[in-house]
């Protein structure tokens, strides 16, 4: 599998790490960078990796930071791509078996490297399960796609569970 990996410069070490560890595993590993504890901005390491996920020219991707949290975000602002943070083994198994993530975000001020180890070794071989879970999938990619129009992102949600935006806005809650 061919697999973009970056981070931050909190997160330098355990990419650092990854990179022979996923190569030794067969491998194609893709060093977006940053290439040093050297502080840097993650959103534009994420988002290079998120937009080679998106684009095919990758198959999936690996962000980590300190937490991992900016990483997932700046990840998922890159439309196609479902970044999931998986800082233990069952969110890691989870986010692919129900979700099909397609970036894994780890925080390398949380996980260890034997436990990055197994989370990412778990992540890459556990299949998508599909069946209910493609509906839901698809529900995530549409609305993502109107998030250029609130109205009709809201029009879509209410489609979807009707009442849902004005229960959420606290206005016609069930009694």
């Amino acid at each position: 599998m061919r697999i973009a990996l970056g981070s931050d410069h909190a997160g330098y070490p355990l990419k650092a790490h990854l990179v022979p560890f996923m190569t030794a595993l067969g491998h194609d590993v893709v060093d977006a960078g940053t290439d040093s504890e050297a502080s840097v901005d993650y959103p534009a390491y994420c988002a290079a990796v998120a937009r080679a996920v998106s684009s095919g020219a990758v198959d999936r991707g690996i962000v980590v930071g300190g937490s991992g949290q900016g990483e997932h975000l700046a990840a998922n602002a890159v439309r196609g791509v479902r970044a999931a943070l998986g800082n233990d083994l069952y969110t890691a198994r989870m986010s692919r078996r129900h979700n099909d993530a397609n970036v894994l975000a780890l925080g390398g001020r949380i996980v260890g490297t034997g436990l990055a180890e197994e989370i990412v070794s778990l992540w890459l071989t556990t299949d998508f399960e599909g069946a209910r879970h493609v509906r839901r999938v698809e529900q995530l990619a549409e609305i993502a796609s109107l998030a250029a129009d609130p109205a009709a992102q809201d029009a879509l949600i209410d489609r979807l569970a009707p009442g849902a935006t004005a229960r959420a806005r606290g206005a016609g809650s069930p009694t």
